[in-house]
């Protein structure tokens, strides 16, 4: 079904795949080994990231974007930080759509607030803005951006759109910023992976189905982590670009870097039915083109798929689960033990009936779920079919409102709503916890992009918990069919009966303010929750880190670092989101943050800062013993928490999972790695040290100290070894850390304080320049 090459190959033609090993003897015949290097050059990736490379170096990436997306979870806090750093326009068309606190049902006005804000800076700054149920944010940029061989940046994780021939990047607020500032994303040139699609689908297996496959073969060996997967072969043209989508926004759940596909006449004729004809061009890789590493993958092999929770990797075949219920679903319990922390019971095997598992919700939504396809897939199924008066019930959220506009006129909205679906407008809610969230122990099967834990809205410390499993939506409907009963969609006929997609842009016309490249420079509208990042300080020679989190888990989401769901609608107000840092995971660790961000505001005030932490009189006696320290003061030293964690960063683009630890005193991270470069780029922008180590943490503990020494030095350095020191009252231990590549823009941001100081630096240099 799946088969991941060892090493590099050769694509022939497009067609033939030649491991790198076997390549010698293969190309005797054929005329000679071919210089790699300009087979390197071969890839799709090649001429779309050279099109984009400000540095003429192509080692060393400069990008520059065609446009960009935000969603309102992300845009206040971009925007905010933008003006700060001087930003008076934007200088590309970047779009603001309303797609994920779009319900406006927690804290009063706020979210309606920031959406007011939106359009106000849309006006002010010259963008582009999409109201509240409009479309969720992929879907916008797929149906008016996306073109071949164009690059977008969004601030969102699932931005997506290789299928358009798009290469598109999901990244933290603060690399937008520095594309609104006309700076550029800067990233050494990423391994490529070609990802060979054979065979077509069978009838009853969707998107959702090969993208689990895809996720759950390569998310666990890092084979394509910070890479691109470029999509080719002859099964691409066996789907539909629809079908295309659904499997590549889950690229995403893969941690590469960003995704790309060959393109044809579906490319063509999707873009033509959106009135952008002009936007294709035909991309495939030369006759000869190398890749880091091939993912070959039978479509016609792959069957019906189940995510289990809680990760998209976690997944197996439907009839697999069906085959070994007791076993499977007991060590998900166990699982969620670990999740849960002891504080709420969970329990799957309870659901098992007569030798079937029972769920209590389905969910088809998004940008992965909601598209034309597969809700007219499950709407023919569902057809005539009652879903039941029991607890299961299916909610359906069409991906944009020129989607549910061809689903009603054709009768498919009828045809669910009279099975018993609820069918709602566009929302990305029950993707990251703010929609749909199940009962208590309930299971939910959703087609959208996620099943972290606790990313359905349960909570844990309220005793509240439940759980997700990732289908497609074909399966979904055949599980609804059955009243709740799993079952795979490969027990149905029928499928493949998809009427062609009319899109009618009227609703966009009327509704979508269109204000790129006129800036009005009118006043932003502030509600009362929108509030201005808190200052914050430039790095010392020396630092003095305290441990306030250490997590041993494998990985650590960026829901665990910032929970999703409702707590996002304080994302307009820095301190008030940091409150919830960790809280489903560490709930004591704000308040120790909290306690070291007081002595450093002491610090900076002048204040003597053993007043302010008096135990700190023993920890810079045993500091005053090193080599060179004897005369350190207090006074001079950044005192800053920092987090433990395995593998911090896997998820969102979210920029608040660093900056709410960033705003509560937070200075550094310790990791062994980095789950995804996103994560580590947020933690950069936000002044905050990414350390790595590769002993085991048992020297520290939560509480202790970390002196770090020469650390302006370091940055100066190779930063291969940077010296550290645990410091007890009783006991020196020496620690080694080091610091992966950074760009020179990146150590001078961390020099600053953050992204926001470094601009601000900039900015009066040039007046005094000036």
């Amino acid at each position: 079904m799946i088969r991941l090459y060892e090493n590099g190959i050769y694509l022939v033609n497009g067609k033939e795949i030649i491991p790198e090993k076997e390549a010698a003897s293969f190309f005797a015949a054929r005329g000679g080994m071919p210089d790699r290097e300009k087979a390197r050059q071969g890839t799709i990736s090649w001429s779309v990231l050279k099109a984009h490379n400000q540095s003429g170096n192509m080692e060393k990436l400069r990008l520059r974007f065609d446009a960009m997306a935000s969603h309102d979870i992300t845009f206040v806090g971009i925007i905010q930080t933008a003006k700060a750093s001087g930003m008076d326009h934007f200088p590309m068309p970047y779009v603001l759509t309303n797609c994920h606190n779009t319900l406006c049902a927690v804290g009063g006005t706020i979210n309606e607030d920031d959406h007011l804000f939106g359009l106000s800076a849309a006006r002010k700054y010259g963008g582009i803005f999409v109201p509240p149920h409009i479309a969720v944010i992929h879907q916008y940029m797929r149906e008016m951006h996306a073109g071949c061989g164009k690059m977008i940046l969004g601030s969102d994780s699932h931005t997506r759109y290789g299928a358009l021939g798009t290469m598109a990047i999901g990244e933290g607020g603060g690399e937008l910023v520095k594309q609104l500032l006309e700076d550029t994303y800067d990233v050494n040139y990423p391994g490529v992976v070609c990802v060979y699609l054979d065979g077509a689908p069978q009838p009853y297996v969707g998107p959702q189905d090969i993208a689990l496959a895809i996720v759950a073969a390569v998310f666990r060996n890092g084979y394509v982590k910070n890479r691109v997967m470029e999509f080719v072969g002859p099964g691409v043209s066996s789907m539909s670009t629809d079908f295309r989508n659904g499997v590549d926004v889950m690229t995403t759940e893969t941690t590469c870097l960003s995704s790309i596909w060959r393109t044809d006449g579906e490319t063509r004729a999707f873009l033509k039915a959106h009135g952008r004809e002009e936007d294709y061009r035909e991309l495939n890789p030369a006759d000869t083109a190398y890749y880091d590493g091939c993912v070959y993958v039978d479509l016609s092999r792959i069957r019906p798929m189940i995510a289990l929770p809680f990760h998209p990797s976690n997944a197996c075949t439907i009839a697999e689960l069906n085959a070994n219920l007791p076993d499977m679903l007991r060590a998900v319990e166990l699982e969620a033990e670990k999740v849960s922390g002891g504080r709420a019971p969970f329990s799957l095997t309870d659901k098992i009936e007569n030798g079937k598992l029972r769920v209590q919700q389905g969910v088809i939504a998004g940008c992965a779920g909601g598209n034309y396809t597969n809700v007219v897939e499950a709407a023919n199924l569902l057809r005539g079919r009652n879903i039941g008066d029991g607890a299961f019930a299916l909610s359906v959220y069409p991906s944009s409102q020129p989607v549910l506009i061809s689903l009603t006129r054709q009768g498919y909205v009828t045809d669910l709503m009279e099975a018993g679906a609820i069918v709602r407008t566009a929302f990305c809610g029950p993707c990251f916890g703010a929609g749909d969230t199940p009962a208590n122990n309930g299971l939910s099967i959703r087609h959208t992009t996620r099943n972290f834990p606790n990313r359905e809205g349960s909570k844990p410390g309220n005793r509240q918990m439940a759980a997700v499993a990732l289908m497609d939506a074909r399966s979904i409907a055949a599980t609804a069919a059955r009243g709740g009963i799993l079952t795979s969609a490969e027990e149905f006929d029928g499928w493949g009966q998809v009427p062609e997609y009319t899109f009618d842009p009227t609703v966009y016309e009327r509704r979508v303010y269109q204000g790129f490249g006129h800036p009005t420079g009118e006043e932003l509208v502030y509600g009362p929750n929108i509030r201005d990042w808190p200052p914050m300080s430039r790095l010392t020679e020396n630092i003095l880190l305290k441990v306030c989190s250490r997590i041993m888990d494998p990985v650590t989401t960026t829901d665990e670092l910032i929970p999703s769901g409702e707590t996002s609608s304080y994302r307009s107000n820095p301190l008030g989101l940091a409150e919830f840092t960790l809280s489903r995971r560490d709930p004591e660790y704000v308040g120790r943050s909290k306690a070291v961000d007081r002595v450093e505001k002491a610090r900076i005030a002048g204040e003597d800062v053993m007043s302010a932490e008096p135990a700190l009189k023993e920890i810079y006696d045993q500091i005053r013993t090193l080599p060179g320290m004897a005369g350190i003061q207090p006074g001079e030293t950044e005192i800053g928490s920092m987090i433990y964690a395995v593998r911090p960063g896997d998820g969102s683009a979210r920029e608040q999972a660093a900056s709410c630890q960033r705003v509560i005193g937070g200075l550094a991270n310790i990791a062994r790695e980095y789950a995804t470069k996103r994560y580590r780029s947020n933690v950069i922008n936000w002044g905050m040290l990414p350390f790595q180590m590769e002993e085991e943490p048992d020297g520290f503990q939560v509480g202790d100290y970390i002196f770090v020494p020469g650390v302006l030095r370091a940055l100066d350095g190779d930063m291969k070894e940077i010296p550290a020191y645990v410091i007890r009252k009783d006991e020196i231990r020496p620690l080694k850390l080091y610091i992966a590549e950074m760009t020179a823009d990146e150590r001078k941001i961390v020099r600053a304080g953050c992204l926001i100081n470094y601009n601000r630096q900039r900015k009066e240099k040039k007046s005094g320049n000036d």
